[in-house]
């Protein structure tokens, strides 16, 4: 059982670690953005944040509604 727990807790750390280089190494290292809206691809093929249209979208329906 004690084995199982250092095993995992290893693994973890060495997630972690392997996860941060960027942001160590990397002058004004940083992740990159993974948000919908942030990629330019999807903006031009018209794809936005399911968020961002919902609140278009109750902005619209007030507006249409008064």
């Amino acid at each position: 059982m004690l084995k199982l727990i250092l095993i995992s807790i290893i693994a973890l750390l060495l997630a972690v670690a392997l996860l941060s280089v960027r942001i160590l190494f990397v002058k004004n290292g940083r992740f990159h953005s993974f948000h919908i809206s942030d990629s330019k691809a999807m903006r031009e093929r018209g794809i936005g944040c399911v968020q961002s249209q919902d609140r278009e979208a109750r902005k619209n329906n007030l507006i249409n509604n008064k």
